[in-house]
């Protein structure tokens, strides 16, 4: 295990090396076409200089679950997954108005001192966080396809981008579409699935192995471990974001509250609530301002009703589905090892 954490941790250095190459780059040739450009340039890196780059670890994994070996083009491949979650992240918190990522200004909030001593500064960051996640969506595009890897290769997997684009907007756009109507578990579920599960394990890893030729089979195995994983992994961010200490998630614990998210641990809360909690969950739920004594009534409510317990026992299902998955596929060792230390790092987590 301890070896694994120490490959985790380099080839995420390698990925790091990736993405601050092709992103200082990038943004020195957005800065040439006009210096007021360079604020934008500044929060383009800042979108794309922390992570855990899981999403690059699946996808590379999946090019050696299919019997390919280690090379840099690949790595750089991997790494164009990256740029889709710094994509979505900056959409996301525009469309949450979350003012937090990572402990620091959300993206269109940072983007309006771009505009500072004029009018409109609030309307004009979100215009330009807007701009900045399309460009980095189109980022990932571009590194993708000039990785270095043959283009026969790249033309296998070509047809996944296109899945993965159509299902993350259509998990976005659901969400909004269900944002502060009475939440249900497979609805929820539903959205997590398409919003985040697809695209952080199954889209990458169904790249990886495409880009590798691996046979078709290998879908069906990285589907049966991805799509659990997947949403094991957002199951777990939905009790962060309400119980995790906000110095390690980087976000307030009030965001989905505030929101009124469809989330699984909402639809499990009311599910369970009595009509009491139902009204204080209706007088709380969607408020501008929450505070600490709604968050910790909300908070208990969750417990009480056994919530929080059910989201536990949802991630564990999902955790044994994907560590089965595996350990009935015929993967090489090393990516069979891989794959089940990064059901951990995806679950097990402060962040």
């Amino acid at each position: 295990m301890a070896e694994h954490g120490y490959e985790r941790l380099a080839f995420k250095a390698r990925v790091d090396r990736e993405l601050t190459s092709f992103v200082d780059r990038e943004a020195a040739q957005l800065v040439a076409i006009d210096d007021q450009l360079a604020p934008l340039a500044d929060q383009l890196r800042t979108a794309t200089l922390e992570g855990k780059r899981l999403r690059a670890a699946f996808c590379y994994w999946g090019w050696r679950a299919a019997g390919q070996p280690d090379c840099d083009e690949m790595v750089r491949a991997a790494a164009a997954m990256e740029l889709v979650h710094a994509a979505a992240v900056v959409h996301d918190d525009l469309i949450d108005n979350s003012p937090l990522r990572r402990g620091a200004a959300a993206a269109h909030i940072a983007l309006q001192g771009a505009l500072s001593g004029r009018s409109g500064r609030q309307v004009g960051g979100r215009a330009l966080a807007m701009l900045a996640g399309d460009l980095l969506m189109s980022w990932a595009g571009q590194l993708f396809t000039s990785c270095g890897l043959p283009a026969p290769y790249l033309a296998r997997a070509r047809p996944v981008w296109a899945v993965l684009a159509r299902e993350l907007i259509a998990g976005e756009a659901l969400e909004i579409l269900r944002t502060g109507s009475r939440p249900y578990t497979q609805s929820s579920l539903q959205v997590i699935r398409y919003k985040t599960a697809k695209y952080t394990v199954e889209h990458p890893l169904h790249i990886g192995g495409r880009l590798g030729g691996g046979p078709a089979a290998l879908t069906g195995v990285f589907s049966a471990y991805g799509l659990p994983l997947g949403e094991a992994f957002q199951l777990r961010d939905d009790l962060l974001g309400i119980f995790g200490d906000p110095l390690a998630t980087g976000k307030s614990n009030t965001d989905d509250l505030v929101g009124h998210k469809p989330t699984t641990l909402l639809a499990a809360t009311w599910a369970c609530a009595g009509s009491g909690e139902r009204k204080v969950l209706r007088a709380l739920l969607g408020r501008r301002v929450l505070g600490q004594e709604g968050l910790d009534q909300v908070r208990d409510i969750m417990r009480r009703t056994g919530a929080v317990g059910q989201i536990e026992a949802l991630i564990a299902e999902r955790v044994q589905a994907a560590t089965v998955a595996v350990a009935r596929a015929d993967l090489p060792a090393p990516a069979a090892a891989a794959l089940t230390a990064l059901i951990g790092s995806a679950v097990v987590r402060q962040s």
